[in-house]
Formats: structure tokens, C-alpha cells, sequence
């Protein structure tokens, strides 16, 4: 649900001048590549994986679903960056998606 937002809406984010649309998550570089490439988000999307959860970790976004048997996971959440100062951090609530979308984004632009 979230992904294909930003796929969807990214000529409106970036002529709002931003320079790129980052995907993290805790994947290896192999499938997110594949999902980019499945929800066509090449070229719109710069798809990021976060294998070792490291930059998840350093955020304090982690998700421990391993008694689930998932591993550490990253919970869900938007980001708006500055020349390296975070204007907006949009953090979902668990198992929600109401903050994070793309159109939040856009009006936080």
C-alpha cells in the first residue's frame, strides 16, 4: 500500500523540488531491486535495501516480529529530509496507514 503511492504521485513530489524519492527497508539489494521492478518504480522511486537493519536501528523504527519468525523488521513511516535535516518524520502507527502516504507527503511540500 505504501509504495505504490510514491510510485504513482512521483512526477508531483519531485516538481515540488525534490531531488529524489528514497524506499528503505530491511531487505537485501536483490529484492528490492525486484520489487522496484515489479511496481515499476524505477526511475521515480531509488530503492534502498537496509539488510542489516542498521539505518532502521539508528532511527529507532525497528520492529522485532522474531518470535513471528520475521526478524527484525522497520515499522512504517515517511521522511522529509532538508540537505540533511528532517523537516517531517510521519511514524504509522502499528498495523495503520493514515500519516505516511504519499499525499501527506505532498502536503507537507
Amino acid at each position: 500500500m505504501h509504495l505504490p503511492g510514491f510510485v504513482q504521485e512521483a512526477e508531483k513530489i519531485k516538481a515540488k523540488k525534490v531531488d529524489e524519492i528514497w524506499c528503505v527497508a530491511v531487505n537485501d539489494a536483490m529484492v528490492m531491486a525486484a520489487w522496484g521492478k515489479d511496481l515499476k518504480a524505477i526511475g521515480k522511486v531509488r530503492m534502498l535495501g537496509d539488510g542489516s537493519a542498521e539505518f532502521t536501528k539508528a532511527l529507532g523504527v525497528e520492529l522485532d516480529l522474531v518470535a513471528r519468525g520475521m526478524g527484525i523488521r522497520s515499522q512504517r513511516y515517511s521522511m522529509l529530509v532538508d540537505n540533511g535535516v528532517v523537516k517531517a518524520f510521519n511514524l504509522e502507527a502499528p498495523g495503520k496507514f493514515e500519516v505516511s502516504g504519499a499525499d501527506k507527503m505532498l502536503a507537507q511540500l
